[in-house]
């Protein structure tokens, strides 16, 4: 199996990482020159990677060719690209659409669009698929999990959940800056929020509970510490703005 991949940022480095501890059957890799330090380490570290040319020459090396540039810029680049009919084309590209991507490349071709997370480095990530593809879940699979969106409104809902990385992160950052204005240093926030918040993620995983709620009535006595904190939280407004972001985040990828 040959691969392209136009583009490399993290994420192309974190899948093409998960592919090389996942997979056996890959022979070649050509990534795009563009993000020149990533792609010399990437070339470094893996024999079957070599850094290509230009754009171009990643879309003739490969198979599978995968998109992976920013919004802004993707239609100036994909649409000088000259690919082979009915090729696989795998599209990172958030809020793009399959038909503005056709529109680009211009010759029939199998176009998958894919959400895959930074976690994929390390055989974590869940990777949203979109339209349903065995080839290209197949490939997604060893890194975590992939999850075949049934239609484009189940694809857009995965898009918006994957958006709360940042607030994951912040939630952390605001409760260590808690700690440490009532006289905790923040390495010590740090490392015991790291330790609570993955042993949560750990015990998320294992749990045969059906839903969050259920796991949230586990960890939390009936008028103790962790009920209070959530029903505070509820009821200055937390869960409402959270609520409201997901839902503009969606709109804004429905829009395009």
């Amino acid at each position: 199996m040959k691969l392209g991949f136009v583009g490399s940022g993290a994420i192309t480095e974190a899948v093409i990482t998960g592919l090389m501890k996942s997979r056996s059957d890959i022979s070649a890799i050509v990534v795009s020159p563009r993000s020149a330090h990533i792609a010399s380490r990437l070339a470094a570290k893996f024999p079957v990677v070599r850094v290509g040319t230009d754009n171009q020459d990643v879309v003739d090396s490969a198979e599978i060719v995968f998109l992976a540039v920013r919004p802004q810029i993707a239609e100036e680049v994909i649409a000088e690209l000259r690919f082979r009919e009915h090729m696989q084309v795998v599209s990172f590209i958030a809020a793009v659409q399959i038909e503005a991507l056709a529109s680009w490349i211009k010759v029939p071709v199998t176009i998958t669009r894919t959400i895959p997370l930074p976690f994929v480095a390390e055989l974590q990530g869940a990777t949203a698929i979109y339209p349903p593809n065995e080839l290209i879940a197949d490939l997604f699979s060893p890194l975590g999990t992939a999850v075949q969106a049934r239609d484009l409104k189940q694809y857009n809902l995965f898009g918006a959940a994957s958006a709360l990385m940042a607030t994951h992160f912040g939630l952390l950052e605001t409760s260590a800056r808690w700690l440490e204005a009532e006289g905790m240093s923040y390495d010590q926030a740090s490392s015991y929020l790291r330790q609570l918040f993955g042993g949560l993620s750990h015990v998320t995983g294992a749990s045969q509970a059906q839903s969050f709620e259920e796991m949230a009535s586990e960890f939390s006595t009936k008028g103790g510490l962790n009920e209070q904190v959530f029903t505070e939280f509820t009821g200055n407004g937390g869960t409402k703005a959270l609520t409201l972001a997901l839902e503009s985040v969606l709109r804004r990828i429905e829009q395009g």
